[in-house]
């Protein structure tokens, strides 16, 4: 893919500035247009860019000079000019048009661009009134049957704003990535922390009134909280993200329409009002399609992205059309886990990902999704498998179903992204867990927090007792970060890069382990 990265400076172009509009956008009946006159800064949230296709990507943004107090915008429309240039100085703008910032949907915009050339770097802003955004830059894909030769993203998740300062992020926008998939917990939903530890220190707060999310407004300032971090918006400016939502992003371990340690088939319609607004705020702060907007409160998030010959990555929904917890959640020695009828994904997306798997045409086919699908057995007791069913654990025969649709399908280049557990694990994906030798037939890579968890360290003394339990996980680690993707036809690389700490700004990063797949031969092995 053709390389043009922006360097810090020209990401915060115009950041934090009230610049005269260079075009005036056409008005909307009943808008806000140029004439507008913002006392400060509306773009105090930054820009996105999301949903890569090799023709173009949605772009992002979201009017809002009071961010954590609703927004602070009026009760009306406004027009917002874009522009999409294949410069960074924009001299020279292949697009450009109007867009209306609904105020029922907090001012965000999402703007769908298409006709642009595929592999290639663009560069976007907008313009309201007499304010300007920063620019970002967005790399569309390669053309449907392209032969592609390396396609380079990273994979990032969980980030709490009370647990740690978002510093992966920043180096993560000096990566030069093509694409950035997020697994979810975007957001926290809890109310403030109450004590702090040396183990799980206080690092930043939230404002005062702040309170665990349950309204549309609630959800929608603690995107705006989020959202004002630098860091996370350098790194939305550098790329464009694929995002997927967890547990956090409404309530912690919740599944379809039940809250945590809730079975069916009672729902509480408190929880189904909190999911409903839960899911429109995290719709309209993501750069995503008009297709995903909530229906009857149901976001339509699977779906897949295809990079020329080279890769499919399919993006899974664990949440929405889960079967309910077995043995009521938590860590269980559950037999109901393998009950036929339990699903992660439930059974219109497994027919659609089953499918996708008989039309693959491409040497790798990636699940990015949030929970472990690994076994993860933590047994004292002999004989006994004790794993934790809000993971892939919980709906074994779900599991088992998606391994042999893989085999069916002769899928080649198998291999899972996660999130979800705040460290970074990897392993190998065995057809019979219970089997140390049943066949490989992929590998997952589980990508650590941001923040979530705090510092950590780089490992526990309790791992190598798991790993004698889990033979197939090869690699394990307990420290923030992310972690860096480099795919070739025959051989996919995963870096582990990492911070020493998160609890102070600016620390440095590296990379912790460097861990490879071949396409033909499926299994973990250190570089």
């Amino acid at each position: 893919m053709t390389s043009g990265k922006l360097n810090r400076r020209d990401l915060l172009t115009g950041a934090g500035t009230v610049a005269i509009a260079l075009a005036a956008p056409a008005l909307a009946e009943g808008a806000f247009g140029a004439s507008l006159r913002f006392k400060s800064d509306p773009f105090t949230l930054g820009v996105a860019s999301g949903e890569p296709a090799s023709d173009g990507f949605v772009i992002w943004t979201r009017l809002a000079p009071e961010p954590f107090n609703g927004g602070g915008m009026p009760s009306k429309p406004i027009n917002v000019h874009y522009e999409i240039a294949t410069d960074a100085a924009f001299k020279i703008i292949v697009q450009s048009g109007d867009v209306v910032a609904d105020h029922r949907a907090a001012h965000t915009v999402h703007v769908e661009v298409g006709g642009l050339g595929p592999s290639r770097d663009y560069h976007y802003r907008f313009i309201a009134g007499n304010a300007r955004s920063p620019a970002g830059r967005a790399r569309t894909l390669p053309a449907a049957g392209a032969s592609a030769k390396q396609v380079r993203f990273g994979a990032v998740g969980c980030q709490r704003w009370e647990h740690g300062f978002f510093t992966a992020y920043r180096h993560l926008a000096d990566e030069d990535f093509d694409f950035v998939f997020h697994s979810g917990d975007y957001i926290y939903e809890y109310g403030p922390m109450k004590k702090s530890t040396p183990k799980r220190p206080i690092v930043r707060t939230m404002p005062d009134g702040f309170k665990a999310a349950r309204t549309l407004q609630d959800y929608r300032n603690r995107y705006a909280l989020y959202k004002s971090d630098p860091d996370l918006q350098m790194a939305h400016a550098s790329t464009a993200f694929i995002a997927s939502f967890d547990d956090h992003e409404v309530a912690n371990d919740w599944k379809g329409q039940f809250e945590e340690g809730k079975i069916e088939p009672s729902p509480s319609p408190a929880f189904l009002k909190r999911r409903s607004a839960a899911l429109q705020a995290w719709y309209e702060h993501m750069p995503v399609r008009r297709t995903m907007r909530p229906r009857r409160s149901i976001i339509q998030s699977y779906r897949s992205f295809v990079i020329g010959r080279l890769m499919t990555l399919n993006i899974l929904d664990t949440r929405q059309f889960r079967t309910g917890p077995a043995c009521d959640g938590g860590w269980q020695a559950c037999p109901d886990a393998a009950n036929p009828k339990r699903s992660l994904l439930g059974a219109a997306q497994e027919r659609w990902l089953y499918d996708q798997f008989a039309n693959s045409t491409t040497r790798w086919n990636a699940l990015a999704q949030q929970v472990l699908m690994m076994r993860l057995n933590r047994s004292k007791i002999a004989d006994e498998i004790e794993t934790h069913m809000d993971k892939w654990d919980g709906a074994v025969a779900g599991r088992d179903r998606l391994f042999r649709a893989a085999l069916a399908a002769r899928l080649p280049g198998l291999v899972t992204l996660t999130g979800d557990i705040h460290n970074n694990w990897a392993g190998d994906l065995k057809l019979d867990f219970a089997d140390p030798a049943s066949q490989t037939i992929g590998v997952e890579f589980v990508a650590t927090s941001i923040s979530a968890g705090g510092n950590g360290a780089d490992t526990k003394k309790s791992f190598k007792r798991l790993q004698g339990l889990n033979p197939h996980i090869k690699f394990y680690n307990n420290q923030r970060g992310y972690v860096r993707h480099t795919v070739t036809p025959e051989r996919w690389q995963a870096d582990f890069r990492i911070l020493e700490t998160v609890s102070v700004r600016d620390a440095p990063i590296k990379t912790r382990i460097s861990l490879v797949s071949n396409r033909k031969s499926p299994g973990i092995r250190k570089l």
